[in-house]
């Protein structure tokens, strides 16, 4: 009997998925349809695909073992009866949508106890995909809400009954079904099924093989072709964990077997898949979003996203090949370099041609809704032509599953942001927490974008970036406008600290996803992560300072050709500096003076970057020719 009524739970599971993920498609070509019905049944579905792919059943005791007999089930009738209420609380918010609509409502005790129910489950849901963390702050905030007439300073206000709490939280488009849940739906959602079907198609095989064919001359190897493909799929996928899997689970083997340590291979692969996100044209979709709230052009975003993300990229390189070169790793000889013939060339076009229909159908001026609709479009044809997909028909159905639990995963998330947003909104305390910033901060632009970066990471450790990133700019970055940043630049800044929470300890996301493929501790990873990404913590104060690394905006030619050599030089001095390495092994006395040379080239004072640029350019001069000696010397 169990295992029947888990099958039947695993159909229904996949079934809504597929529902989900068809509807994304079917909202991206031919609109939109009532917000009421939308938001609503489109979060009742997500929550019931992720609890019935959570179950509290299918969770190991603390004794290591399954739950069995009479008690697994009660745990199956404790998460059905979690499903009925959330569908009992959708349906509530819908009819009483519509009375509001016709005439004046007044809310009676049972529905506001259906729609705290509602909450509840949506929170519990919250808490078995992404854990405690967001859950708690969200909790934390119904709390504030009912007390927080009794707290001190600018935490203090009027009070809310749990009536009135409700009301905005649920039965408004303020709070879990507000203007976020509906960009996700329209725009988001598309982008998250597209990643799906192109790696479903087999693009993801010829990516991987394309980019080792193109590194294989590099002493990274394998750890650059990492870099190639996860910064391609990252871009399109938007989810880290998808990434670091679907890349990872043939790049790290590789790196280790070329002579880096498990926890670098496995930190390689978790930083360059985070790293995709930053990428454009898609930037897992949050490119469209950015663009929306910005009100600027899609393509504003992708050409003020691209030289952030070279410099990233750039700096994952160089790493390598320091780490490399004093790890004594040689190139792939060239006779065991994997040659691209013509039919690994074919295949690269499973990629290639779906973004450049994104961009084509953008530049076309369509949305970018419809600009996903028809990448997945040009996906599946392609996808078509792969034998292995020909022979397996089913492989459609296992995206449209696949696709749909990622776009759940979104929903689920983007509705418990939903549940902090109504507190916002009812209390106010969004406006008087970033006044007590600027306060703070004493009018410190430098001091906000520390509190600012702090809060990204925080609130972005196991959730999706895009949630994180839509909690933060609506919060805080009103106030980085008011002490000076641009628009746009205050959206890059936030964001970027969202993507890369996914490999800050002690959650990182990213790297533990890569750990067990890599053999590695965990938080071991994640160290090696944060540092060869460490450049990405540090390019958002820069473009925050010199906007003109944006390539819009205020853009001033010599500030961008000052600022871009700069950093150039600050990264492979810092990088040296960090492994101990350049043509061979470096001194205490070096290694500091380059760490202090390369952190003076990243404050943005002209004169003094000019200076550290002259310094900078006479260590590296002498350290090459000291090496050419020694070649010398030995021969």
């Amino acid at each position: 009997m169990t295992s029947s009524l888990k099958s039947t739970l695993n159909w229904f599971s996949a079934i809504v998925g597929a529902v989900i993920a068809l509807q994304a498609i079917y909202v991206a070509m031919a609109g939109g349809w009532d917000i009421t019905l939308s938001r609503s049944w489109i979060l009742c579905g997500a929550v019931i695909v992720a609890l019935l792919n959570n179950l509290l059943a299918d969770k190991r005791l603390k004794s290591g073992d399954l739950p069995s007999g009479p008690f697994k089930v009660a745990l199956w009738a404790f998460d059905l009866l979690l499903i009925v209420i959330f569908v009992i609380a959708t349906l509530k918010f819908i009819e009483i949508m519509r009375l509001i609509e016709e005439t004046l409502f007044e809310y009676e005790t049972a529905d506001i106890a259906i729609a705290f129910a509602g909450v509840l489950v949506l929170l519990e849901t919250t808490r078995r995909l992404f854990g405690l963390p967001i859950v708690i702050i969200a909790a934390l905030g119904i709390l504030y809400c009912l007390y927080g007439e009794y707290l001190p300073g600018f935490l203090n206000h009027s009070g809310f009954s749990l009536n009135r709490s409700m009301q905005t939280i649920w039965y408004s488009f303020q709070g879990v079904y507000g203007l976020p849940m509906g960009v996700v739906l329209q725009v988001v959602l598309i982008f998250v099924v597209f990643g799906v079907v192109l790696e479903g198609s087999g693009a993801s095989d010829a990516l991987i093989r394309a980019s080792v064919a193109l590194t294989g001359r590099t002493r990274g190897g394998p750890a650059h072709s990492a870099v190639v493909a996860s910064a391609v799929f990252g871009s399109m996928s938007g989810s880290v964990t998808a990434n670091v899997v679907g890349t990872g689970s043939f790049t790290i083997p590789m790196i280790k077997r070329r002579g880096f340590p498990a926890a670098t291979a496995g930190g390689i692969e978790a930083a360059a898949s985070t790293g995709g996100q930053i990428v454009p044209p898609v930037m897992g979709a949050a490119a469209f979003l950015m663009a929306d709230l910005t009100g600027s052009a899609y393509t504003t975003i992708c050409i003020a996203a691209l030289i952030p993300a070279l410099f990233y990229y750039g700096s994952l390189f160089a790493s390598i090949s320091i780490q490399a070169g004093a790890s004594g790793i040689e190139p792939i000889p060239k006779s065991e370099r994997p040659p691209l013939n013509k039919q690994d060339l074919v295949a690269c076009l499973l990629f290639v041609i779906p973004i450049l229909t994104i961009v084509f159908v953008l530049v076309m001026g369509r949305s970018p809704a419809l600009a996903g609709f028809w990448a997945i479009v040009a996906a599946v044809i392609l996808g078509g032509f792969n034998k292995r997909n020909r022979e397996n028909p089913r492989v459609i159905w296992e995206v449209l599953k696949k696709a749909g639990r990622a776009c759940a995963w979104i929903i689920v998330a983007v509705g418990c942001i939903g549940v902090i947003l109504g507190v916002l909104n009812l209390t106010g305390l969004g406006l008087a927490f970033a006044s007590v910033v600027a306060e703070f901060s004493e009018y410190s632009l430098f001091a906000a974008l520390l509190t600012t970066a702090l809060a990204a990471l925080v609130l972005g450790m196991g959730m999706p970036t895009l949630p994180a990133y839509l909690i933060i700019i609506l919060v805080l970055g009103p106030v980085m406008q008011k002490l000076g940043a641009e628009l746009i630049p205050t959206h890059m800044f936030v964001f970027y600290f969202g993507v890369l929470s996914a490999i800050t300890p002690p959650v990182a996301i990213g790297a533990f996803a890569a750990a067990p493929i890599a053999g590695a501790h965990p938080f071991s990873t994640a160290i090696a992560a944060v540092r060869l990404a460490i450049v990405g913590f540090i390019i958002p104060f820069i473009f925050v300072y010199e906007p003109s690394l944006l390539l819009v905006g205020s853009f001033d030619l010599e500030s961008f050709v000052r600022v871009s050599v700069s950093l150039a030089f600050a990264i492979w001095l810092i990088n040296t500096a960090m492994i101990g390495y350049e043509g061979g092994n470096l001194g205490s006395i070096e290694r500091s003076l380059r760490a202090l040379v390369g952190v003076g080239l990243l404050i943005q004072v002209p004169a003094l970057q000019m200076g550290l640029l002259v310094i900078g350019i006479l260590i590296v001069i002498q350290r090459r020719m000291q090496a050419r000696r020694k070649d010398t010397q030995k021969l």
